[in-house]
């Protein structure tokens, strides 16, 4: 993890995107081949129910819920339990609103269609998100962060099993992600009107 903090410090912001859309193109790329292997058209489109209701009780819901649990333990847990090397931060503090909802909905839309849509449910839940745990490869090195991680794809597979909606976990971990990637925007904002004191 310290390796890839040091090497992301070390690249310019226009470098983390370009990093980061390669990875989420290729994410895509992977789900659309390892999907032919799996899915005839009708099987992959039985993914994409939506149910209104679903999306808002079960996806809604169960990001405010990991976000509720998420803030008290950053409010009660030592600063450093948190501290990914400062990748997130580097992604996130300069980038405008739009960016930022545009770079999460992406992220969330090409990790659930792979790790829910294509390798859970061919593969089952446990697989599924011991790969999505172990592909997050900076949180390796930081015990609490990987729990976190291992956790979140383990609760985010359960709803998945019970809506058996792409949408459903897509808005969850979409919600999930732009509301700490905000966090990390007002919060950089914050510090630099500080310093100008």
């Amino acid at each position: 993890m310290k390796r890839q903090a040091q090497l992301i410090q070390t690249m310019s912001d226009k470098e983390v995107l370009i990093h980061l859309y390669i990875t989420q193109l290729l994410l895509l790329f992977l789900s659309f081949i390892i999907g032919l292997f799996f899915f005839d058209w009708e099987s992959f489109g039985q993914l994409w129910q939506f149910s209104f209701h679903d999306v808002i009780v079960y996806g809604a819901g169960s990001a405010l819920l990991v976000l509720i649990v998420d803030f008290l333990l950053m409010h009660y847990l030592p600063e450093d339990w948190y501290d990914d090397g400062g990748v997130n931060e580097k992604i996130f503090q300069t980038r405008s609103i739009p960016h930022i909802f545009f770079l999460c909905l992406l992220i969330a839309f090409s990790e659930e269609i792979l790790f829910r849509g294509v390798i859970q449910t061919n593969l089952g839940l446990v697989i599924a998100s011991i790969i999505f745990a172990v592909l997050h490869v900076r949180y390796l090195s930081k015990i609490f962060l990987f729990i976190v991680v291992v956790l979140l794809s383990f609760f985010l597979g359960y709803v998945y099993e019970l809506t058996h909606s792409l949408w459903v976990t897509i808005f969850s971990h979409f919600f999930i992600d732009f509301v700490l990637a905000v966090k990390i925007r007002f919060d950089y904002l914050q510090s630099k009107r500080k310093e100008q004191y």
